[in-house]
Order: structure tokens, then C-alpha cells, then sequence
């Protein structure tokens, strides 16, 4: 049974994308076979495990177009058990295309139907920071959404906006969506960061990880080496906290 996971928040810089590769490099090491499916145009989740996406032939943007299969397009990365369904920006058009065709929030969906049964433990999307097809593709086919955030005060107006979105998407095209929040970023020295976690502590409890991923330097240095961090610094406290994260997934996975 594969569970897929949608890493989503329509402000820029929170590590969703980090946190994408992270959590999915920690359940490959705890043995788990898991896709990374790249959707934002900016290919920053395939650029993190080394490709370069100008030189790809063959991206996600054909499998949603019905091209090719997601199997097809996808991509072996330097971590065992860890592949990479890879985008470049010519999403950007497909996206507009995508818009024109009936149905269009469900191509990922049966994509991901069409894989042989259990190919895949788990499958984590990257989003891009915006409410397009492309977010709406991955909310249909996701079981759960979650959401990075920093502990500032615009942190409060994002969730309510995902609130409101997960209900939407509950009617409309995927019922059985629920979310978590994941505090990203977080820097115990900063007084409002503080405060803003104790309200969130305080008023989110049964949808807030209790994983805090701090700040750390060295997952700002992993793109560049297109490792996680894992692999690149794997005894660091940033590394503990996604591994700390990939276990609260697996206890509450179904």
C-alpha cells in the first residue's frame, strides 16, 4: 500500500522542498522504497539530487500530459530506494495546457493508480508556491498534505488559507485529504519565533508534528552537492530531525 504525501505552502523559502528530499532520503534509509515527484517549474527538488533539469529529456510534464508513465520518466537518484520523477520549467507551459482539458486535477492521480500495486512505499510531491493545476494534481492525489512553516507572524494567515484549501479539495475531488503542519526553520534565539510556536503548540496540537526542524547550515549546503542531508552531514542535528520526522510519518501511517 503506497501512502502519498504532498508537501505544499504558497510562501516561498520555508524548505518545503528541503524538507521533500529530507523526509524522503530518511524513509529510504528506515528501508522504504520511496518516489520524490518534482511539480514546481523551478526544479529545485531535482536539481537537490543532482540533475541537471536543461539535459532531461523526459519529465513529469509528459506523464501528466499522458506521454509517457511515471515509471518511464523517472529517475534512479545517488540514495538507495530513492527515486525522482524530474521537472524542468518547461512546466510552466504544460501547466497552462494542463488547464485546458477536462479533468485535468486528476493526471497525477491516475498516474500514480496506474503503477503496479506496492512499486512504492511512499510518494512525496513537491509543490510548487502557488494554487495552480499543478498543486490541485497533487492534492487530489494525495493521502495527506503537509505544510512548512516558519514561526512568524504571516505563519497564522497561511494556515488558514490551507484550512479552508483542504476542505475545498475534501468536497470536490479527494474526501479522505488530511493535513499536518511542520515548523521549519525554527531559531530558539528569536523571541517571536518562540512566541508564535507556543501559540501554535497551543492552538494546533493534534495536527502539529511534534518534530521542529531548526535552522541549520548544512541543509542550505546540500543542494549543492545534490545530497540530502542524510548522506551529506547524516550526524547532524538536521539530519536527527528528519529521521525524528520519518518516524512520526511511520507511526501514523495507515
Amino acid at each position: 500500500m503506497t501512502t502519498t504525501i504532498a508537501l505544499s505552502n504558497q510562501k516561498g523559502g520555508v524548505a518545503k522542498t528541503t524538507t521533500c528530499l529530507s523526509l524522503g532520503a530518511s524513509l529510504s534509509e528506515a528501508g522504504h522504497f520511496v518516489l520524490l515527484v518534482d511539480l514546481d517549474p523551478q526544479a529545485s527538488l531535482t536539481l537537490s539530487v543532482g540533475l541537471d533539469p536543461k539535459t532531461l529529456r523526459r519529465t513529469v510534464g509528459d506523464a501528466l500530459l499522458g506521454n509517457n508513465s511515471l515509471v518511464s520518466v523517472s529517475r534512479e537518484s545517488a540514495i538507495k530506494g530513492l527515486d525522482i520523477v524530474p521537472a524542468n520549467h518547461g512546466l510552466v507551459v504544460i501547466e497552462k495546457v494542463l488547464n485546458g482539458r477536462n479533468d485535468f486535477q486528476y493526471r497525477l492521480k491516475n498516474g500514480l493508480d496506474a503503477m503496479e500495486n506496492g512499486f512504492y512505499d511512499f510518494v512525496l510531491i513537491d509543490c510548487p508556491p502557488s494554487l495552480g493545476a499543478f498543486t490541485l494534481n497533487a492534492l487530489t492525489a494525495s493521502d495527506l498534505l503537509i505544510i512548512p512553516v516558519q514561526c512568524e507572524y504571516y505563519a497564522a494567515h497561511t494556515l488558514l488559507y490551507y484550512m479552508k484549501l483542504v476542505k475545498r479539495m475534501r468536497t470536490k475531488t479527494n474526501p479522505h485529504l488530511t493535513y499536518r503542519v511542520l515548523v521549519t526553520m525554527y531559531d530558539r534565539r528569536n523571541k517571536i519565533s518562540v512566541a508564535v510556536l507556543d501559540q501554535m503548540q497551543l492552538r494546533l496540537n493534534e495536527v502539529l508534528f511534534k518534530t521542529i526542524i531548526g535552522v541549520d547550515t548544512k541543509l542550505r549546503e546540500c543542494p549543492v552537492l545534490g545530497l540530502p542531508i542524510t548522506s551529506y552531514a547524516p550526524k547532524t542535528r538536521g539530519a536527527e530531525q528528519y529521521r525524528a520526522l520519518a518516524r512520526e510519518v511511520l507511526n501514523n501511517d495507515p
